[in-house]
């Protein structure tokens, strides 16, 4: 691995903020909203349409990976799919496992910084609109208007329990 390809792999990582909101608000909130309704809605299985689009997502990094190791002039695809997928992983422990707690995350330690990203995701539910990022959520000034012109505050601890603090669920609305 060269310092080339940690770079690259660097910024496709970094990139990948920008390229996951983007997706997120004019696709799944546009023309793929039949399977991203699902996430903001009140949980009906273990799994939703939702879940589909990391199987979509890991199909061109896997297209990738296969070009640039089989292509040596395609071999610059290799780490931009490593940071595809380095920004995947990360998106799916923060947004699933951390913030929506859908493997049974309840025991996780609370780190604040998560849980900052995790109010900001709440906004998103609340008001179905921006911030559309995860890692770096861009809040808009309307939603931020909005938001304080209602006293309903999302609580992302949750309930305590005999056992302590309880992660749960994002409540959502439609």
């Amino acid at each position: 691995m060269s310092v080339s390809d940690v770079l690259i792999f660097l910024a496709t990582f970094a990139a990948m903020e920008g390229v996951a909101a983007a997706e997120h608000r004019w696709a799944m909130h546009g023309f793929a909203w039949s399977w991203h309704r699902s996430h903001h809605l009140p949980p009906v299985a273990r799994f939703e349409k939702n879940d589909r689009f990391p199987f979509v997502f890991a199909g061109t990094a896997i297209t990738m990976f296969l070009l640039g190791t089989n292509l040596d002039a395609l071999r610059f695809l290799v780490p931009v799919a490593a940071g595809i997928t380095a920004y995947g992983a990360a998106y799916f422990l923060v947004h699933d496992v951390y913030i929506h707690g859908r493997l049974g995350g309840r025991h996780l330690p609370r780190i604040t910084f998560l849980d900052r990203l995790g109010e900001a995701h709440a906004l998103h539910h609340q008001f179905n609109a921006s911030p559309y990022g995860m890692l770096v959520p861009v809040v808009s000034d309307d939603v931020k208007q909005r938001a304080a012109k209602t006293t309903a505050r999302v609580d992302l601890t949750a309930e305590s329990g005999t056992s302590g603090t309880r992660r749960r669920r994002i409540p959502v609305r439609p």
